[in-house]
């Protein structure tokens, strides 16, 4: 039987209001991208996403950005890469601090983008991780697309896990389709399943232009804060239960 992650950022409650329905989404993914301070979340809604884990069974990740909570994490940021190290560990030491038992790490929006393409940013971001492994007494996978990341987490003696995307578009190049232009967000919640299968059984998607692109991906995510995140993530994984896929944490 095939075996995949399903993955959701969550936790991201902003001044208080929750972006997603966290109770409804935790009943069906098997790992949690948890928002600890950066671009979203406190410490209480850290340790609601603890108690919801313990009581779904769901694995928890950490969900570090750049500190920027008004650009909700999803502008470019120029900032040193002394101050982002120490930005990120300040975010994963929030969350270990409410109690959870970090699993993994994966980078949220404009972050998520640029380790791919910065090395010095990947590397402040690896340090940050590889600090946190050498406490906890194990090393911490990044879940992540490839690039510089890749290389970074090597030489910290670190994992990157690679993630496919549900809710989102692809070039034919293989990249997300930016936010804001045509394509970048599927919001068909039966899109959204179909597209599930296909990873899990041909490792492909469907690009913006029709094109197949090749994804080789061990985790599946889908957006909380995207419009119908609930009923996406409910179609998906009926999808993959129907398709004889086992939704699993690999961590």
């Amino acid at each position: 039987m095939t075996t995949i992650d399903l993955n959701a950022d969550l936790g991201e409650t902003v001044d208080g209001v929750p972006t997603a329905d966290d109770e409804a989404l935790f009943a069906v993914i098997s790992s949690a991208n948890v928002a600890c301070g950066g671009h979203a979340g406190d410490a209480r809604s850290m340790a609601e996403a603890v108690e919801r884990a313990a009581r779904f069974g769901v694995a928890i990740g950490a969900h570090p950005s750049y500190p920027d909570r008004p650009g909700f994490g999803r502008r470019p940021l120029a900032i040193a890469a002394a101050e982002l190290r120490a930005a990120v560990s300040a975010q994963l030491d929030a969350l270990v601090d409410v109690g959870a038992d970090i699993r993994y790490i994966k980078p949220h929006g404009a972050l998520y983008h640029a380790v791919t393409t910065d090395a010095a940013h990947a590397t402040a971001l690896a340090e940050a991780v590889s600090d946190l492994s050498h406490r906890l007494g194990r090393g911490l996978p990044i879940l992540a697309m490839p690039g510089e990341i890749s290389g970074a987490a090597r030489e910290h003696g670190l994992e990157v896990v690679a993630e496919a995307f549900l809710d989102r578009g692809y070039t034919p190049s293989g990249e997300l389709v930016p936010r804001g232009e045509p394509g970048a967000v599927i919001e068909d919640p039966d899109a959204a399943a179909a597209r599930a299968v296909r990873l899990a059984r041909e490792r492909t998607v469907v690009a913006v232009d029709g094109s197949s692109v090749a994804v080789a991906a061990a985790s599946f995510c889908l957006h909380g804060d995207s419009p119908g995140s609930v009923a996406a993530a409910r179609a998906v994984r009926a999808a993959l239960d129907a398709a004889s896929v086992s939704v699993r944490a690999p961590w």
